[in-house]
């Protein structure tokens, strides 16, 4: 069963990044400088490139928000090992940076927390398998095509990955209303892995358990939180500055 990657950012992410793509089909009649870079990309990756009409383009995406350009993958999201995650800093020669994603359920938080992390420099992102949502088209295109760039390995038990983690020497800060320190105070240039919770029940409490430290981010108003993808983008970014400053 083909994978489809839906819209102009995410499809030319992906043929940026070298996903073995099957066809790329354009609604008849789009145009515009990305379409035109789209289908100039996708011949040089020796890719074939269709344009059908508007009621063959729905049967294959009938979603509004394709902007009238469809990639076709062979299979579904191509997951990694966390081994071959945890290659990856060494890779870069640096300490390793991650995020942990602790049952995060919207693919349009999933999509946008994978997209900062892929801005941010973080080397891969950790998901679980059961209660949360998996790398699909739409999650792709909240992404804006991040996902294709982004070392995303599915897990069986949350618990058991970061036990993993701090065997390899890694630090987990939790992000948690109730923590003692704020997210600024922590350290995050040493092998570190960030935990983000579900939009409603933040960090279940086996994996809060398995922090190094909870940190909290200062909120001012009325609201008691913060969104999920924008409490992991401060995080990330925190990280980002104190690594680009040691």
């Amino acid at each position: 069963m083909n994978r489809i990657i839906a819209g102009r950012q995410p499809v030319m992410e992906a043929l940026r990044a070298g996903t073995e793509i099957e066809k790329v089909v354009f609604l008849i009649g789009v145009h515009g400088r990305v379409i035109d870079d789209i289908k100039s990309l996708a011949l040089k990756r020796n890719v074939l490139v269709a344009e059908i009409a508007r009621q063959e383009f729905r049967d294959i995406a009938s979603d509004a928000t394709t902007q009238g350009v469809v990639a076709l993958v062979s299979g579904q999201q191509q997951y990694v090992e966390l081994e071959t995650l945890l290659h990856i800093p060494g890779e870069r020669n640096q300490n390793g940076l991650l995020l942990i994603l602790d049952e995060i359920e919207d693919p349009h938080n999933l999509g946008a927390l994978v997209r900062t992390a892929e801005c941010a420099g973080v080397h891969g992102v950790i998901i679980p398998k059961h209660h949360s949502a998996s790398v699909t088209s739409a999650v792709a295109k909240a992404s804006a095509g991040a996902v294709e760039h982004m070392a995303i390995a599915e897990v069986t038990n949350i618990v058991n990955t970061i036990k993993a983690l701090k065997e390899k020497g890694y630090w987990i800060i939790g992000l948690e209303s109730t923590g003692i320190r704020l997210y600024t105070e922590a350290d995050y240039r040493t092998p570190t892995a960030i935990v983000v919770g579900s939009e409603g029940k933040g960090i279940r409490r086996l994996v809060k358990e398995q922090c190094d430290f909870l940190v909290k981010i200062p909120l001012h108003g009325k609201i008691a939180s913060l969104n999920a993808s924008v409490a992991g983008a401060l995080a990330m970014y925190e990280a980002a500055k104190q690594r680009s400053t040691s």
